[in-house]
């Protein structure tokens, strides 16, 4: 059986083209996140693959995972230096706007971060010296204490250049039910029991941050169904549904976001999440109603794709259908007073969280992030944290920022389309390589 799975992988590494991924165009305006990683797992000893730029063919998997570091079994007091050759060190009155943040307003993310980041050797100093401020520390004394302990590095695309794609993201609010009834007729489902997953870093190491989804036929592994296919009922998902909704292009975009809430005629709120994808690349609605003349570019946004599909219901599944990612959900626990948890493993904070590529931004990490506010001109300059991931999120200079829960922050992360740089906060010892230079002091 491990034979004929690991001849059905490569099959499908051939089918779905990720021996060489090749990335497509930043989408019009339509939010970068569609899918959410998986909980999160310890990171590893990893030689970051290749970063291709903005928004790429969605990986049958959540994204590689960051390049963290280990100690060598043999030496268990010894960081393996990892080779970083995008980032460039640089001072800090180089980064934009440095002296002006309210670091008060990033604090609460960044002990967030060290929650994620325990047990990794890389940030246990920085993180416990971080426990010696005090509970409410000012923001010149955060100041003093980054300036003290970190070294900024500017990022750049792997291709040359120091500028990227930021794009928004939110948590948004459905209507829904526990039961199917005429109006909460779509369902959100749970991961399917056939649905494979292959892990290719236990057959080819240098593929170790992909994955694949797959199913058994007969003694092969094939891809797993698509949308079209999972909505026609191909899918074993009968039993497997964990809410119900009233609205399917509210639904699509749950499935963008990655979470959300559903709110029952009960007055319950629920919280769902990310549990899996049917391993299928994400394709942009947006663009592709664009590319039919159904829309302009410039409505080729959240709002503007929602509008379009109110108007023409009978083509609504014609059009959700040509993206063929699916994302599953499990529900979690409802705490109100906190965001959605991201791939780092702890909540998000609204607009100090962003979610990252971590093979070229640690997760976890501080990020020293310069762009504008959706559509506008006014500076956006300001520190967050690297705390998700997302499927389209491609690239070193990416960025998807969270701006929330609700109606106000889904129209904002749904205009956000900007241009952005970043500057990433690694500690002074930071096992790293740049250049052929160690980081390690």
């Amino acid at each position: 059986m491990r034979a004929l799975v690991l001849i059905g992988a490569l099959s499908l590494l051939a089918g779905c083209g990720l021996f060489q991924p090749k990335p497509l165009e930043p989408e019009p305006s339509v939010p970068a996140l569609p899918t959410r990683p998986q909980p999160p797992t310890p990171p590893a000893p990893t030689q970051p693959l290749p970063v291709p730029p903005s928004i790429v063919v969605e990986p049958p998997a959540p994204p590689a995972q960051e390049p963290t570091v280990a100690a060598q079994p043999e030496d268990a007091g010894k960081l393996i230096p990892v080779a970083m050759p995008w980032l460039k060190p640089v001072s800090w009155w180089q980064l934009p706007g440095w002296r002006d943040d309210d670091l008060t307003l990033a604090w609460p993310a960044w002990l967030q971060s060290c929650r994620g980041l325990r047990g990794n050797p890389a940030w246990t100093g920085v993180c416990q010296a971080a426990q010696q401020l005090s509970a409410l520390p000012e923001s010149d004394d955060i100041r003093a204490f980054l300036e003290s302990q970190f070294q900024a590095w500017q990022v750049s695309q792997s291709e040359g250049g120091t500028e990227g794609l930021v794009t928004g993201y939110y948590e948004p609010l459905l209507r829904g039910s526990r039961a199917r009834t005429a109006r909460y007729r779509y369902p959100l489902y749970g991961p399917p029991d056939d649905m494979l997953v292959v892990d290719l870093g236990a057959i080819y190491p240098e593929l170790k941050n992909l994955r694949l989804r797959g199913r058994l036929q007969g003694n092969k592994v094939v891809p797993y169904w698509n949308r079209a296919e999972i909505e026609a009922g191909a899918a074993p998902v009968r039993g497997k549904e964990v809410l119900w909704v009233d609205d399917p292009v509210e639904f699509f975009f749950l499935q963008v976001q990655g979470s959300g809430r559903v709110r029952l005629d009960n007055g319950e709120t629920v919280r769902v999440g990310y549990a899996d994808q049917n391993g299928h690349p994400y394709r942009s609605i947006g663009k592709w109603l664009v590319e039919k003349g159904e829309i302009t570019l410039d409505k080729a946004s959240m709002q503007g794709i929602k509008d379009w599909g109110r108007k023409n219901p009978d083509r609504l599944t014609e059009l959700l259908n040509t993206n063929p990612s699916y994302v599953f959900f499990r529900e979690l626990s409802s705490s109100q007073g906190s965001g959605p948890v991201g791939a780092l493993g702890v909540p998000l904070t609204n607009e100090r969280s962003i979610a990252v590529d971590p093979r070229g931004v640690p997760l976890g990490a501080p990020v020293w992030l310069a762009t504008t506010r959706p559509n506008a001109r006014e500076a956006l300059n300001r520190l967050v944290l690297a705390q998700d991931t997302g499927s389209a999120i491609r690239g070193n200079v990416r960025a998807d920022f969270f701006w929330g829960y609700g109606e106000d922050a889904g129209k904002l992360a749904g205009a956000m389309k900007q241009k952005g740089r970043m500057w990433v906060l690694l500690p002074r010892d930071y096992p790293i390589i740049t250049n052929g230079k160690s980081g390690l002091q």
